[in-house]
């Protein structure tokens, strides 16, 4: 028997328990997680899920699809181009088969890691089969249809069928162990940072995983509270994918899921919306199929729309509190989520309201606003504000995310320093006047050092002060301070995307030549979106550079886990005394960004004092 076949019967019957928790937990969607096989009514197949890309991916766009329907896959070929919150990468295939169909368009955006996006046929003459397949349509036949009980798959019986009691849940959702890492299959619950009962608000950590390659944080996406954690502490290899906690809405929910177990979500699920759920504060008859509110003009638009009796809106927390907040009407909104599920990002691409949230908008007569008041209030011709709202790409929405987290929960401090640069700009005019950069390759088939930089001397005087103080090339951790023996820099470059933070590694172990040329092939790779995970996870110090916008002197944002980032301003002649004469000196100010948890006052100067000395004497660098 070949190994693939042996490969395949394996995976087949490793997927058949997935296959009957999702159709007894009515989760369609889950049917189709890990890229598992069916054998439903379509031909053999396989659905290929949105996957992480990188560490901090929760959701990617698809640019490009590089697989059209009926195209062969074998490992190793490219899928897609998926735009992650880092750059463009490309998507390889783990799978052979032949591409059946797109589950998602070209440029669609912000596709939540473990949606389906697209269905692999096992074999050539499966393609035609699947041609009308939409996710979920593949689960087990056993299946419960999400409106009708359980019957038997005989004749339609003769008297109404018995079941099993429901036991009514408040709303809720069940998260599963994400993949935090682009290799991660299984993962170990290291630490619960969370209990039952407690709030969490978005950003904040459910408890510490154990990775394939390090412990990372889960953070929340939503807010809530938790309801039930179904895996302890210390639980070892938990797959991606696998329950772990549920979130309620409310916190007086908690107590009802004290005895909830994945297991018995067949019996047990979320009532349907009552008017006491939904956003406008109205009572619904039960035999009513919508009702104005009463007290409400018609100019003025309720904040929400009440959902048909019967139907269940899906929404995350989250995307509730967004509504709320901005005036979007979930009942108008699609959502991308796991079934259906209107998630933030559903709202954030939302028309918004004008419209105050519920609990703020006045009373108001039911009577007609005079047209001459109506006029007046509308904005005159040359005072009518023009705008253009830009869509946040990934990149965006993770720096603003990471950068707010760091202000809000790093001690911040600064230092500033002058230092003289004028040997340092002697040194530099000399090197690329023997090495210019638009030389062609001397013989032997060796190329010219390029042409150095300010940013080149000032990265490797920044290494070479790490090494002579050690204490600022750290990261802190709850239990401890983590001491690194790598130098590696992470240094700032803009894209038209975003800021990017590629990491140059081992500096103080390579020359000023090879630092240069590494920096201009990471910039360049950052630029167009080519960076992959390994270029731009890590760093333990960061240097931000300004000085060729002009900018004299700024304060930098500490990059987490870093505990120091390092602002370069802009070379700027000052007069000084040098050896008792006036002299136009060259001067540059840097300003040392610390963590003050890790990096004290003292030791902070310490260390700009050993960069000031490096800097000035620039032929240090060279050895």
């Amino acid at each position: 028997m070949s190994s693939g076949l042996v490969l395949k019967i394996a995976r087949a019957a490793a997927k058949e328990n997935i296959l009957k928790w999702a159709a007894v937990n009515r989760l369609p969607w889950l049917s189709a997680l890990s890229n598992g096989r069916f054998f439903a009514s379509y031909p053999a197949h396989v659905v290929l899920n949105m996957p992480s890309l990188s560490p901090t991916m929760t959701q990617g766009n698809i640019t490009k699809w590089r697989k059209q329907p009926g195209d062969p896959v074998a490992p190793g070929q490219i899928l897609a181009e998926v735009e992650t919150d880092k750059a463009t990468i490309e998507w390889e295939a783990q799978e052979e088969g032949f591409m059946a169909k797109h589950l998602v368009p070209e440029g669609t955006a912000d596709i939540e890691v473990g949606i389906p996006v697209a269905v692999l046929a096992e074999e050539a003459d499966g393609v035609a089969g699947l041609a009308s397949f939409t996710p979920g349509a593949s689960s087990h036949s056993t299946a419960v249809p999400a409106a009708q009980p359980a019957t038997a798959a005989a004749a339609p019986p003769k008297s109404p069928p018995t079941s099993t009691p429901k036991v009514q849940l408040p709303p809720h959702q069940v998260l599963n162990m994400p993949a935090l890492s682009p290799t991660m299959n299984s993962g170990s619950i290291v630490e619960w940072k969370k209990k039952v009962g407690d709030m969490v608000a978005p950003g904040d950590v459910y408890c510490e995983v154990e990775t394939d390659k390090a412990t990372i944080s889960w953070e929340s996406q939503e807010e809530g509270f938790i309801a039930r954690i179904l895996l302890p502490n210390s639980s070892k290899d938990i797959e991606v994918g696998t329950a772990a906690l549920v979130l309620v809405d409310d916190k007086e929910a908690v107590s009802a899921f004290a005895n909830f177990e994945i297991t018995a979500a067949a019996s047990m699920e979320p009532p349907a919306p009552t008017p006491a759920t939904t956003t406008a504060a109205v009572e619904v008859p039960a035999n009513a199929a919508l009702v104005q509110p009463p007290a409400v003009s018609a100019e003025a638009p309720a904040a929400a729309t009440l959902a048909a009796p019967g139907s269940r809106l899906r929404a995350s927390p989250y995307a509730r509190k967004l509504a709320a907040e901005t005036g979007a009407t979930l009942t108008d909104i699609s959502g991308t989520g796991p079934d259906g599920r209107i998630v933030a990002a559903d709202v954030q691409g939302a028309p918004r309201s004008a419209a105050l949230p519920a609990a703020e908008m006045p009373a108001v007569k039911p009577t007609a606003t005079p047209a001459s008041a109506a006029a007046s209030a509308a904005p005159k011709g040359d005072f009518a504000a023009t705008f253009v709202d830009l869509p946040h790409n990934q990149i965006r929405r993770v720096v603003a995310r990471r950068l707010l987290e760091s202000k809000q929960t790093v001690p911040h401090y600064y230092l500033t320093m002058e230092c003289k640069v004028e040997e340092m700009l002697k040194l530099r005019e000399r090197i690329n006047a023997l090495n210019s950069a638009g030389q062609k390759p001397g013989k032997g088939g060796t190329s010219p050092m390029p042409k150095l930089s300010v940013n080149d001397f000032v990265i490797k005087a920044a290494a070479k002060a790490l090494k002579e103080v050690p204490g600022v090339n750290a990261s802190w951790f709850p239990d401890f301070i983590r001491q690194y023996n790598n130098v590696d820099i992470s240094v700032a470059v803009q894209t038209p995307t975003g800021l990017q933070v590629p990491i140059v590694k081992n500096v103080d172990l390579k020359g000023l030549g090879a630092i240069s040329a590494e920096i201009r092939a990471l910039a360049a790779k950052a630029k167009e979106g080519k960076l992959l995970p390994e270029d731009y996870v890590g760093g333990t110090f960061t240097v931000s550079n300004l000085g060729m916008y002009g900018i004299k002197q700024f304060a930098a944002i500490v990059n987490p886990p870093q505990a120091a980032i390092l602002a370069v301003g802009a070379t700027t002649p000052v007069v000084a005394l040098v050896n008792g004469v006036a002299k136009e000196v060259p001067t540059v100010l840097v300003t040392l960004s610390c963590d003050h948890r890790v990096v004290d006052g003292a030791m902070g100067a310490e260390w700009l004092a050993a960069f000031k000395s490096q800097i000035e004497n620039p032929l240090l660098s060279l050895f």
